[in-house]
């Protein structure tokens, strides 16, 4: 029978509420579909005319009347260290634990040491030879036996294998000093061995039987000397993502390593930068901003594990990292500067969020003299980003920095979802920040991130909305009652949870019909962003579910609610036209229509969250004609259906040629689909 398939799997997710499961689907919405589709052979009931026949909803749209203005930077981005997000993510380091600080218990995490034919030696991690004070530990390889092919092999395995890929160059460096005999105060005699160079570099397979890239260092001195290498893939090398990288020593006695770093090739060639298949996504996105440097992560757990952005800049020796959030360590090789820079690999400007005086851990900063530090921590940042290189002390530390230019800065964020602040003293807080910050710049937008700041009246609120598709269904006029005379609003986090590690189809519906309500109320709404933006998938990557773009250490995935969002960022006017929505029995599609004045572009973006097709008459009012234009459809035949590792296209984005486009026409809008109809309207 016709539609029997989706009958059931409707059924079964009304069932599933009604025995008290989680109901993974559109709620109220998905009952009233599921009863239409009981109607006749499968087909959904309509209102129907005079004459028996089927009556479409009609959307009526008022071309030539403008209700609202669209913000000019909507959609964007946010992201923190979490779900390895940055370090086996985003940045672009291969090298896990590569300043040897990741154990508290001071164990050699993720290094080993492989001896072969009878090579002999071991490695431990010291504090004898630190290279800097921020990078206090080092570690020490002891070769006690070695030669000719008997060579001691240090071995890193990367954030779950180094990926390993054909015809690629990847940049290795490294600090190493030698052992030196040392004379015994009573003897006069030397003890110990001179280490003498040089070290083996090769990246290889899981097991060593390959060697797909080798290079060798200098011969080794007493004294920390930084080595850079080049490591070269030939075109024959099949690509992998259980690689290892390995330093070999063919000489006895001891010496020591620090800061081991390995990158492949970077997005733009930035040094320190960024990878390359994640970067395309997100330019994909076209993103008007990136919050950084993330939620919590801007918090901590405790007021010591904060970002302190001051121990984020300068060279790479002089970070010592800090623990994120989410139980792991964060190198703070992505510091500062380096999000400045992905923001303008993106051509994207920052929303900077300062630390305000609360850690997860309800420790909170008494509002007064105890707050002031972290008030001037606050000015300090602003100032290192936009300051004059020539007239102020923290501009010319970033110029020091290698970053001349001020960065530009519209929007700061004071804090980070205060509202879970238990102490109640945030709005003494924010005030403290406001008035400190507007004093010495005043062209700055301020965002509480609590609506508890009333002393002072913010420029922008931050809400937070983490929700299943049937609460975002329900709430889609949540912002069409906002008040219009008070603050602006920036929604900072969001997303439909459905799905894992990243959202299913479910999960795209219910966000491309929040979506359409942020547009429809973008003269209130400034700024949105998706969150937890990135997730590493392998096993033990995942902190928290249902994350945008998914990736391994070798590929990365859109997940459907990804190509959700480069639909609707790809596609957006400057302003609002008039519209309504005439619905049939138990039929209401989410929608969203704006209008680019310069170019005439009208997109028209509609949300098929039910089982069935709904054919809607597309009435356009206040033109005088209509060209043809393009269909963008992103669909599925099951709402459960994903994009994977190994499936990354399974559901994509579908682009067609509109045709037989009037200012009155029909258009039948796919079962569960998301569809983006562009048009010229004169």
């Amino acid at each position: 029978m016709k539609n029997t398939k989706h009958r059931q799997i409707i059924r079964r997710t009304i069932e599933a509420r009604i025995s008290g499961r989680v109901l993974p689907i559109i709620g109220s919405l998905a009952l009233a579909l599921f009863q239409s589709l009981e109607v006749g052979a499968g087909e959904p009931a309509r209102t129907r005319d005079a004459s028996g026949s089927a009556a479409p909803s009609t959307l009526t749209i008022q071309v030539d009347e403008t209700v609202a203005k669209v913000s000019p930077i909507l959609h964007g981005l946010m992201t923190e260290e979490i779900n390895y997000s940055y370090d086996g993510g985003l940045y672009a380091e291969l090298i896990r634990n590569r300043a040897f600080l990741d154990s508290a218990t001071n164990e050699p995490v993720h290094w080993s040491v492989a001896n072969q034919s009878g090579a002999e030696g071991r490695i431990r991690i010291v504090a004898t030879h630190p290279l800097t004070d921020k990078l206090p530990n080092s570690l020490e390889v002891e070769v006690k036996a070695a030669g000719a092919g008997r060579n001691l092999r240090v071995i890193n395995d990367g954030y779950w294998g180094i990926p390993v890929k054909p015809s690629t160059t990847y940049h290795a460096s490294f600090y190493v000093r030698g052992d030196t005999p040392t004379k015994n105060r009573k003897t006069g005699k030397e003890e110990g061995t001179r280490f003498e160079g040089p070290l083996a570099v090769s990246l290889e397979n899981a097991d060593g039987t390959i060697v797909f890239a080798h290079a060798e260092t200098p011969a080794v001195n007493r004294h920390w000397q930084k080595i850079d290498l080049t490591l070269a893939t030939g075109a024959d090398v099949k690509p992998t993502g259980e690689g290892r990288f390995v330093i070999s020593a063919a000489n006895t006695g001891k010496f020591w390593l620090s800061l081991v770093s390995l990158f492949p090739p970077t997005f733009h060639d930035r040094p320190n930068g960024f990878r390359v298949d994640i970067m395309e996504k997100l330019a994909a996105m076209k993103p008007n901003f990136i919050r950084l440097p993330g939620g919590n992560y801007v918090e901590g757990n405790t007021l010591w594990e904060r970002f302190d952005w001051k121990a984020t800049i300068g060279p790479l020796p002089f970070r010592a990292g800090h623990p994120s959030c989410w139980s792991y360590r964060s190198t703070d090789g992505m510091g500062l500067l380096e999000f400045m820079g992905w923001c303008e690999d993106l051509g994207a400007q920052p929303v900077l969020a300062v630390f305000a005086g609360y850690s997860l851990k309800q420790q909170c900063v008494e509002p007064g003299p105890l707050l002031e530090p972290y008030v001037q921590d606050a000015l300090d940042e602003i100032e290192f980003l936009t300051g004059d290189a020539k007239t102020t002390y923290w501009g010319a530390q970033r110029a020091r920095c290698g970053h001349a230019e001020p960065c530009k800065l519209t929007y700061v964020e004071v804090g980070n979802e205060d509202y879970f602040d238990k102490s109640g003293n945030y709005d003494a807080r924010y005030t403290q920040f406001h008035d400190a910050i507007k004093a010495k710049y005043p062209q700055l937008q301020l965002i509480a991130t609590s609506r508890e700041a009333k002393t002072r009246t913010p420029d922008l609120y931050d809400d937070h909305s983490y929700r299943n598709p049937d609460a975002f269904y329900k709430d889609l006029q949540h912002y069409d009652k906002e008040d219009r005379k008070g603050p602006k609003v920036f929604v900072g986090e969001w997303a439909t949870r459905e799905g894992s590690p990243t959202p299913n189809f479910l999960g795209a519906l219910g966000d491309a019909a929040w979506m359409t309500s942020m547009e429809r109320n973008s003269d209130l709404i400034v700024m949105h962003c998706y969150a937890p933006l990135f997730v590493n998938v392998n096993p033990g990557g995942m902190q928290w579910k249902t994350d945008l773009i998914g990736y391994n250490n070798l590929e990365s995935y859109g997940s459907p609610a990804y190509y959700a969002q480069v639909m609707f960022a790809n596609h957006i006017g400057n302003v609002t036209p008039k519209s309504a929505f005439a619905g049939a029995t138990n039929v209401f599609l989410p929608y969203s229509v704006t209008r680019q004045t310069q170019t005439g572009k009208l997109y028209l973006k509609v949300v098929n969250p039910g089982a069935t097709s709904q054919t809607v008459n597309i009435e356009l009012k206040g033109v005088t004609g209509i060209q043809e234009g393009k269909s963008i459809t992103l669909r599925a035949t099951d709402p459960t259906d994903t994009n994977s590792i190994t499936e990354p296209t399974k559901v994509v984005p579908v682009t067609e040629t509109l045709k037989a486009v009037a200012s009155s026409f029909g258009y039948a809008f796919p079962p569960w689909s998301i569809t983006v109809l562009e048009m010229t309207a004169k």
